[in-house]
């Protein structure tokens, strides 16, 4: 089911990706998965289509859009069969669908017995995948939690085990409220995050959902992501844009909350500031206006979201191609083998316009 048909779809993700990865895996488990679910077995999930998004020109004659070297994924989306399978047999499969990196939602292995970072790390690269983040949670009332502000100093040696360049958070700022003033002092927590990133030769970010888009209850004519953007030193924050959200947040809040147009389009915050965001969530959706969010989550391909445009926008700045990291994700995919190998298929067909 998708995240999107429940009652507080954000909400109910940001609180999932708080633990950490469970994995079970071994001989049988392995043979099952190369039986069930190779490339050439995986077949499109119930009620997709094998179609192309709205605007993308694959199998075209132009330079592939998506640049060599840089497409991942995002684990969350493979949580189930990282669970019941392993880190080992999922990485196997990704190197088969012309994965280049990683993007972890956790480290630990469960019934498959204890894991190292060092250990995940060289396994990643045994299959050429690259770890090139992770996701941790901002904050938590438990003191002893895994996040930045509880354990700031053991995130960050974990971040550097597995050789990550970037570490980040998908927690959005409202750790003090919806004002301005609250928007800035947690801006001040992510400026002391992505310093302390920096010292270890890493870039702190932050992964929006469409909530950031929103606007200030004290001054409803400030967006508090613009806020964000102000308030953090853009040598120590950078950003993950979710695309899906973040397009979800155009549909939500192209208006302030007395009617008046506030029309936003995401791909310009980018190009204002591409050095600010060296990684991307691409991840689609159906148009459906009656739906909250403005959008049906989809697989890569099946849906309006149009990436040749927005990556190609992206790529053709000055050094575009090499600057920046695209990760697939869908939250909640029919079958998320199935998932991985049909986006991965989809963004390398596009091929730019002649």
């Amino acid at each position: 089911m998708s995240r999107i048909s429940q009652p507080d779809p954000e909400l109910t993700h940001r609180l999932s990706r708080r633990n950490m990865l469970g994995v079970a895996a071994g001989a049988t488990a392995a043979a099952l998965l190369g039986a069930a679910a190779t490339p050439a077995a995986a077949a499109p999930a119930a009620g997709t289509t094998t179609g192309t998004a709205t605007g993308t020109t694959p199998g075209g004659r132009g330079r592939p859009v998506l640049p060599p070297g840089r497409l991942g994924i995002q684990l969350y989306s493979l949580r189930d069969k990282v669970s019941t399978l392993g880190f080992a047999p999922v990485f196997a499969e990704l190197e088969k669908y012309g994965y280049d990196e990683v993007e972890f939602a956790g480290y630990s292995q469960g019934s498959a017995g204890p894991i190292t970072l060092a250990q995940l790390k060289r396994l990643a690269r045994s299959h050429g995948l690259n770890p090139i983040g992770s996701h941790v949670g901002y904050y938590s009332d438990d003191p002893n939690a895994y996040t930045f502000a509880q354990n700031l100093t053991k995130v960050l040696d974990d971040a550097q085990a597995l050789g990550l360049k970037h570490i980040g958070t998908a927690s959005n700022p409202f750790r003090y409220g919806s004002t301005v003033d609250a928007w800035k002092r947690a801006a001040e927590d992510f400026n002391t995050y992505g310093a302390a990133a920096r010292a270890r030769g890493m870039k702190f970010y932050q992964h929006n959902h469409s909530e950031e888009f929103s606007f200030a209850t004290d001054n409803p004519r400030v967006r508090l992501y613009d806020v964000l953007l102000a308030e953090t030193d853009p040598d120590l924050v950078f950003l993950e844009m979710d695309i899906f959200w973040a397009y979800s947040g155009q549909f939500r809040f192209s208006k302030r909350p007395d009617g008046t147009p506030a029309p936003f389009e995401p791909l310009d915050y980018v190009l204002r500031q591409p050095h600010r965001y060296p990684l991307f969530h691409v991840k689609d959706g159906l148009s459906d206006p009656a739906n909250t969010y403005g959008y049906r989550m989809t697989d890569v391909g099946d849906g309006d979201i149009d990436y040749q445009r927005f990556i190609s926008a992206v790529t053709r700045l000055r050094g575009g191609r090499t600057a920046h990291h695209w990760q697939a994700e869908h939250d909640n995919p029919a079958e998320s083998l199935t998932f991985a190998r049909r986006s991965s298929e989809h963004l390398h067909s596009l091929r730019e316009k002649c």
